[in-house]
């Protein structure tokens, strides 16, 4: 099966050529088509990884001084350490889910960040026009150029390596258009918010730009033989549609060149790390993308497995992925969905985002106008924001951002205070383990 697979590959490589090139749209928003196949030579060659990808996107300016058709006038973003930082966000989605996505994108709106947006093969051709005309319609987004979509889609299984290589590819494609950014940040359609922008990068202003918040562990348990004994193949990463994983009658052992790790696919990564899996020259993150080719649910252990066993990144990490996730007793694969009644347990958690969501769930109102001071059709507010969300003009019915001030000042509310604590006593707690884990280490050298 594994032959066959391979020379399916082979086949494929040799039709590749040319086909890869991005179209830009009339507008500023960018229209960016990659051909899916480039995939396949992510996971098969594995030579120069993504950074081979990058290179052959057309640069954009990312901030305007000036957008001169509307009139208006964009402040300059400022970086340095005195600043606030810049989150690049991979929004992923399928059929279905443009709306979704939309309404994700304006909650976690602000002017100094970076978004990308990608609907993988499940949503139709239609379905992409209209995500990228949704966003180029929006004047705001037209005004700071921050928001890019990927037009061709390529095939995506959740539940295997090809969504691993979709958010390389994301988070390389954000590097190739600006690298100005601290953080990458990867959000589903139905992920939310529980913080507003300037909570958030309140937060992490205070933070050193290197640490990298990644739930992991090394106890794999019963994932052992399910996940990483078993030999997958992912259709979705050299067919057009999304297809189920293919499970190989045969197995492997467990590695001893590395220690695998494990833990949740939702990830805050530092830009050095993600230039470290993407550009770097250490072997160590194009190896495993290769053993993580054939494992399953491979986005739950590969940054986990790659910044564990890379010693310049190991003291970087928070164990924690700030989310807030509720889980059925057995837990299933995938986490219930929230509404409601999880409202108070999502505040009291201090957690950045929450997962799952139905769309327009009534929680999500009730997170708009308590958390965000969002509008229905606006973006989440922010001192950016020349009008307060509170004034008789608005009342959470129009958009308190439709004009703008500095971009770069943030006033943090509750949540950021809340978040604060939180990610303090995770650093704390995590600064203590790696005490332990060093001092562990001297004691067995001495002896």
């Amino acid at each position: 099966m594994i032959g066959s697979f391979v020379n399916t590959w082979r086949r494929l490589m040799h039709k590749i050529g040319g086909n890869n090139r991005m179209v830009n749209s009339s507008g500023p928003m960018r229209l960016l088509r990659i051909s899916p196949r480039i995939v396949i030579v992510v996971f098969v060659v594995a030579a120069s990884i993504l950074g081979v990808l990058t290179h052959s996107f057309l640069q954009g300016g990312a901030w305007i001084a000036a957008d001169q058709k509307l009139g208006l006038v964009v402040g300059p973003l400022l970086k340095g350490p005195a600043d606030p930082p810049v989150f690049a966000y991979w929004i992923s989605g399928t059929g279905g889910e443009g709306l979704k996505m939309l309404r994700l994108l304006k909650a976690v709106y602000h002017p100094r960040n970076r978004y990308l947006l990608h609907q993988d093969a499940g949503s139709s051709a239609v379905e992409r026009s209209n995500l990228a005309r949704s966003v180029q319609s929006e004047r705001l987004f037209r005004a700071f150029r921050n928001v890019d979509v990927i037009g061709q889609s390529y095939a995506v299984d959740r539940t295997g390596p090809s969504v691993l290589a979709a958010t390389l590819h994301g988070a390389a494609v954000l590097l190739r258009l600006n690298a100005d950014w601290d953080w990458f940040i990867t959000l589903s359609a139905s992920d939310y918010p529980l913080v507003t922008q300037d909570d958030l990068l309140h937060v992490f202003a205070s933070l050193p730009r290197n640490l990298n918040f990644i739930d992991h562990t090394s106890d794999l348990g019963w994932k052992e033989y399910a996940r990483f004994d078993k030999i997958v193949v992912d259709p979705s990463l050299y067919m057009d549609k999304n297809s189920q994983l293919l499970v190989s009658s045969g197995t492997r052992k467990t590695p001893d060149a590395f220690k695998i790790f494990t833990g949740s696919p939702w990830v805050i990564l530092s830009r050095a790390f993600v230039e470290h899996c993407i550009q770097g020259s250490d072997s160590l993150p194009r190896k495993l993308l290769m053993y993580f080719a054939n494992v399953a649910y491979s986005m739950e252990s590969y940054f986990q497995t790659v910044i564990c066993n890379s010693p310049e990144f190991q003291n970087t990490t928070v164990n924690d992925d700030l989310r807030y996730i509720v889980w059925d007793n057995p837990p299933g694969l995938e986490p219930l969905f929230l509404n409601r009644s999880h409202f108070k347990a999502m505040v009291k958690s201090r957690a950045a985002f929450a997962r799952k969501f139905m769309e327009d769930d009534p929680v999500l109102k009730k997170v708009d106008k308590r958390i965000l001071k969002r509008a229905q059709s606006g973006v989440g507010f922010g001192q950016w924001c020349s009008s307060q969300p509170g004034n008789k003009k608005n009342k959470l019915k129009g958009d308190a951002c439709l004009s703008w001030g500095d971009i770069n000042v943030v006033k943090p509310g509750p949540s950021a205070a809340r978040l604060k604590i939180l990610v303090a006593e995770l650093i704390s707690q995590d600064k203590l383990h790696s005490d332990q884990w060093v001092e562990g280490d001297e004691k067995e050298n001495k002896l």
